[in-house]
């Protein structure tokens, strides 16, 4: 459909602020309008464009993936879509529909290129406007990148005890053993769980084993060095990696935890005090030749002798 742009709409269009009303009217001035119901796809991701929207009135969405999923902007009345296919003569990066009844002024490229050679003003305007979507992508960009470290910072941290979980061990445990080997420097694994932890949630409820697992946590984070690493390991078992250290002297930070740990008291949440955790420990130094899993073995195996022992108490390798 063609009509005449009026005063009115043509000042209410961003790009067209400031050109010359002749310009308007010899150029785009019988371009024509086209009709979109809500719903209707403009643009078609992948499609080839050679045509400058102006949106005259209603909404239009923009989709990257497809119509119907989560959108990326909306443009409203005044602002324009379709500028950069006709630019780089490139295909579109987007579906654009509209999110209700809308009208928008179709320019060729012919007009368009006509309108940048012959209006300054124009040239401008489009020198803005290119420049401000550059600014917003930059920005879409800067939020994803944060989204995305969020979302993998979230599936490597357990949610119960805001510590490091077992996959994030899975990655981390392969590196710090080659780094210390290469660094002809020792480390030390310690892992231990908490005792008795069926039969005290088995009597106490699982809320209340919840508790205990998350004072654990804290306690342990609490008792390490910046430098050490610390990981839930699965249920009520959980792993501590010391850096820099020989398995003597990680037996002495180890049963400072045990203690630690031992001298909490726990109450539910109608006030009754239990008996104090405790927790059984095994150490295992790195080895040249070391795997993780190596490694790990060798510390679950002493930390069963803990058990075998007595519980409440740490075993060396």
């Amino acid at each position: 459909m063609f009509k005449e742009l009026s005063k009115v709409e043509a000042e209410n269009l961003l790009i067209l602020r400031g050109v010359s009303s002749t310009a308007i009217t010899d150029i785009i001035g019988r371009c024509p309008v086209i009709q979109l119901a809500e719903g209707q796809v403009l643009l078609t991701a992948g499609q080839l464009n050679q045509n400058l929207y102006l949106i005259l009135s209603g909404k239009l969405s923009v989709y990257l993936e497809y119509p119907g999923s989560d959108s990326v902007a909306t443009l409203d009345a005044g602002e324009t879509v379709g500028e950069l296919s006709v630019i780089d003569d490139s295909p579109t990066s987007a579906y654009v529909v509209a999110a209700e009844d809308s009208q928008v002024l179709e320019v060729n490229e012919d007009a368009f290129w006509r309108m940048i050679m012959e209006s300054h003003d124009f040239a401008c305007n489009m020198l803005l406007l290119l420049s401000d979507r550059m600014r917003s992508s930059d920005h879409t960009l800067l939020k994803n990148i944060r989204l995305r470290k969020r979302f993998q910072r979230d599936a490597m941290v357990d949610a119960l005890t805001g510590m490091y979980n077992r996959r994030w061990l899975d990655l981390q445990l392969p590196r710090l053993i080659n780094r210390h080997v290469r660094n002809e420097e020792p480390l030390c694994i310690v892992m231990f769980d908490v005792d008795h932890f069926k039969r005290f949630n088995d009597n106490h409820g699982h809320d209340a084993g919840d508790d205990v697992l998350i004072q654990v946590a804290k306690t342990t984070l609490l008792s390490l060095r910046p430098t050490d690493l610390s990981a839930r390991f699965g249920g009520e078992e959980f792993v501590v990696m010391l850096a820099g250290i020989k398995k003597e002297l990680a037996w002495i930070v180890a049963e400072r935890l045990r203690k630690s740990i031992e001298s909490q008291r726990v109450v539910t949440e109608q006030g009754k005090e239990l008996l104090p955790v405790t927790i059984s420990l095994g150490i295992a130094e790195s080895r040249i030749g070391d795997t993780a899993d190596s490694l790990l073995k060798r510390a679950d195996t002493a930390m069963y002798n803990a058990k075998q022992s007595g519980r409440n108490r740490t075993c060396l390798e």
